[in-house]
């Protein structure tokens, strides 16, 4: 998936370009990944060694594996997830940000849970964003960019749904407003409906196995 900037970001870092008001081509940041977490993307050649991307049906990692700063929620076992990578930058994450904490409130009683992950290189960039637009559900920082290499995020916001075992069932790279809004809604749906697991979750931020 190839998408081209449109507009000026408002500073020029390491992870490239970064426009304000569009998904953004992040794979270029990581043009020179480490091996451990270099992640296939579409704008920079995969190292022969680098971990494939995370597809649709792949078991998403175990949160507590990339040192994130914050809290991750306790109890993921079970529960439908929307893992929602986002920046303070970024227009059209202001615009998904505050839909995240309606899907949260409006299906967390069913077993969604919405956990949001930060990829801003400044923190008191994201304690701002987050000062003008509080949600209730947990937020990390992914600040060494591990997760966010790992599953290959190409583009902001870029959101995963997994469902109760910790699958992968739809990725949403970028937002397009009221038709992202109606699939985010079909699919929580889809996935609040089928069967799960109901184990005792085991730690602190894992994924269920």
């Amino acid at each position: 998936m190839n998408i081209t900037p449109t507009e000026t970001p408002p500073r020029r870092g390491a992870w490239g370009w970064l426009p304000l008001a569009c998904a953004v081509a992040v794979g270029a940041a990581f043009a020179n990944p480490s091996p451990a977490f270099g992640a296939e993307t579409k704008t920079a050649a995969t190292p022969t060694n680098a971990v494939p991307a995370l597809q649709v049906g792949d078991r998403f990692p175990d949160l507590a594996a990339f040192g994130m700063e914050g809290d991750l929620p306790r109890e993921l076992r079970g529960k439908v997830v929307v893992v929602d990578f986002w920046a303070s930058w970024c227009g059209p994450c202001q615009e998904s940000f505050p839909l995240m904490e309606d899907f949260f409130q409006r299906y967390r009683s069913q077993g969604l849970q919405v956990l949001a992950v930060n990829v801003d290189e400044s923190k008191s960039a994201m304690k701002a964003f987050l000062a003008d637009n509080p949600v209730s559900f947990p937020v990390v920082r992914d600040a060494k960019r591990r997760l966010v290499a790992r599953v290959n995020v190409v583009a902001m916001p870029t959101s995963f749904l997994l469902d109760r075992e910790g699958i992968v069932r739809f990725m949403h790279p970028g937002y397009k407003g009221h038709e992202t809004k109606r699939l985010y809604l079909r699919e929580i749906e889809q996935l609040l409906r089928a069967p799960g697991t109901n184990a005792v979750p085991e730690a602190r931020g894992q994924v269920p196995r």
